[in-house]
């Protein structure tokens, strides 16, 4: 592969005083990672090395001020602060919410202006890193708020994808959310990816029910009934593959989600419970909708073992391996539909 035909990942190296930055040089320490991709942390050499004499990993990274000084044969180190940082591995502190911040700034700004092709995040402390220039649930909403499209969480393995039809908001907000026009917009919005970003022609989606039982025929509730069935009757009409809405309970319990390319939840919780309790580690956080690309590991800060040097990058390197087969398919899915095969 031509070094200048390689794809380059930013990634953001999430709270500083977590395990974002030990599965990244874990999932570096592997050289032949270079051959898929040219790596840009978005940070400071400092940190960087900070953390690698804990851990005791010993893998080299080139520090760079600009991004025309990358080198594709190696570990790229942007420099975007250069005084020291005072890192407290396993404790949430405001500095490491703020230069989890700046990272991911400085990152998003790349990725906005095509200096760099995808974005990888490290994890980050949802109360540490707000701010005036951060008050966001979380890294979903922020490159939502930055960058165009309408955003949708899919949390994603090669056998299972499941989005959010509402995200980060309280249950006591769920049911008042779920109106007609967000599920088709969530519809819409996963249909598409799952065509440009994961080469499916036609896709089978599935929506779970929000009531227990899908509500009983309003014994539980009635939004099911009266919101749900007919907004996906509604969709399935125009000739898309929508089905539901499904009991959450059994859906998983009967492993019916095989049958289907992705699966919409009707909240967090309802859909990222099951997901990890199928695929802790092995899963990838997929920012579906947007003009750029963003993927993340499905997992938090780990605070708990950060500075140990157990944390597993099984997760992380997934996530970097995600965004670099969307990034393929949607520049060859694009290429495709802007000039298409003419038949004579």
């Amino acid at each position: 592969m031509d070094k200048t035909d390689k794809i380059i990942v930013g990634i953001s190296i999430g709270d500083l005083n977590g395990i974002g930055i030990e599965v990244i040089l874990k999932t570096f320490q592997d050289k032949r990672m270079l051959d898929f991709c040219t790596p840009v942390l978005f940070g400071a050499t400092k940190a960087i090395s900070s953390h690698k004499k804990v851990l005791g990993i010993d893998v080299p990274v080139q520090g760079i001020n600009s991004l025309n000084q990358v080198n594709h044969s190696k570990i790229n180190v942007l420099n975007i602060w250069k005084e020291d940082v005072k890192i407290e591995l396993g404790t949430a502190t405001k500095v490491s919410g703020e230069y989890a911040a700046r990272s991911l700034a400085s990152a998003t700004k790349h990725l906005k202006e095509g200096k760099v092709d995808v974005l990888l995040t490290a994890p980050i402390n949802k109360e540490n890193i707000q701010s005036e220039e951060f008050n966001f649930p979380g890294h979903t909403e922020y490159l939502e708020a930055n960058l165009e499209g309408k955003s949708l969480m899919i949390l994603m393995t090669d056998e299972l994808r499941i989005g959010l039809i509402t995200g980060h908001i309280p249950i006591s907000k769920v049911a008042e959310s779920i109106t007609p026009e967000l599920i088709k917009s969530k519809v819409e919005t996963m249909h598409t990816s799952l065509k440009q970003d994961f080469g499916i022609s036609k896709p089978k989606i599935a929506v779970l029910g929000l009531n227990p039982h899908c509500g009983d025929h309003g014994v539980i509730g009635k939004e099911d009934d009266e919101v749900i069935k007919p907004t996906v009757d509604k969709i399935a009409a125009t000739g898309k593959l929508v089905f539901g809405p499904y009991a959450a309970d059994g859906f998983f319990g009967s492993e019916t989600y095989k049958q289907f390319d992705g699966v919409l939840a009707t909240y967090h919780d309802q859909g990222l419970a099951p997901f990890k309790a199928l695929s802790f580690g092995k899963g990838v956080n997929f920012t579906a909708g947007l003009s750029k690309i963003r993927t993340s590991p499905d997992h938090g800060t780990g605070y708990d073992i950060a500075g140990k040097n157990v944390a597993n990058s099984s997760s992380f390197k997934e996530a970097l391996f995600t965004a670099i087969q969307v990034f393929k398919s949607r520049k060859e899915y694009n290429e495709l539909t802007e000039k298409p095969l003419v038949v004579r």
